[in-house]
């Protein structure tokens, strides 16, 4: 099998049979999702998705946010992990959002990282998920799964897995290729015991569990 093949027959495997995937943070605008993002860092999405209504009604705004303190903003996120840096990373890139941008969060990939604890990935997901631009982000489930599906094995890490992956995904399916990619990680091939008995991508998978299946086949 090529890898023209491989890639041509995994993305219409999750056409067929996860058309409708979509990020599970809740938002409601731009700001509201660069601010999920960036605390979804080392973090569960439902565990964001617990604390963001209530931080959400009291910073509704980047306004709003830039004019309060490290003291007020914290409180609302100390459940989730590095509520510290979090609180900081929020109230200075709020502030920079009012200073450089009229308090809009733009919809540019390097602008965004110009921005206080976006990097990369946070850029790439925002420019996904709240602006809808062809965008590959790469976490952990995404770099797993990409790499055990045989897509990136020569990837030695997130960047070099986004080079190839968007080398080779079509530009309209990028971003819905992020999203199967990381629910199939989250959810099905997990980093330990992956539920590789239930999964339809075995035969493409260089897991011993899926190498495995295929010889008792």
């Amino acid at each position: 099998m090529t890898q023209k093949e491989r890639y041509t027959a995994i993305l219409d495997w999750f056409q067929e049979n996860r058309p409708e995937a979509e990020s599970e943070l809740l938002f409601n605008n731009p700001f509201e999702c660069i601010v999920a993002v960036m605390l979804s860092a080392q973090c569960t999405d439902k565990r964001v998705n617990m604390v963001t209504p209530a931080l959400f009604s009291r910073f509704p705004t980047p306004e709003e946010m830039s004019l309060s303190s490290f003291d007020e903003i914290l409180p609302y996120i100390k459940s989730i992990s590095y509520p510290n840096a979090k609180a900081q990373h929020l109230l200075e890139m709020s502030r920079k959002l009012m200073t450089d941008f009229e308090g809009t969060v733009p919809d540019d990939f390097e602008k965004l990282q110009t921005l206080p604890g976006v990097g990369r990935k946070t850029a790439n997901v925002v420019c996904a998920v709240a602006f809808h631009q062809p965008a590959m982000p790469v976490d952990t489930h995404v770099f797993r799964v990409a790499n055990r599906l045989g897509l990136t094995i020569k990837a030695k890490n997130p960047h070099e897995s986004e080079m190839i992956l968007r080398k080779h995904i079509p530009e309209n399916l990028l971003s819905k290729a992020h999203h199967w990619l990381l629910l199939h990680g989250r959810y099905t091939c997990t980093a330990r015991n992956p539920h590789c008995p239930q999964c339809d991508l075995y035969p493409f998978c260089k897991h011993p569990v899926c190498q495995n299946k295929r010889q008792d086949n």
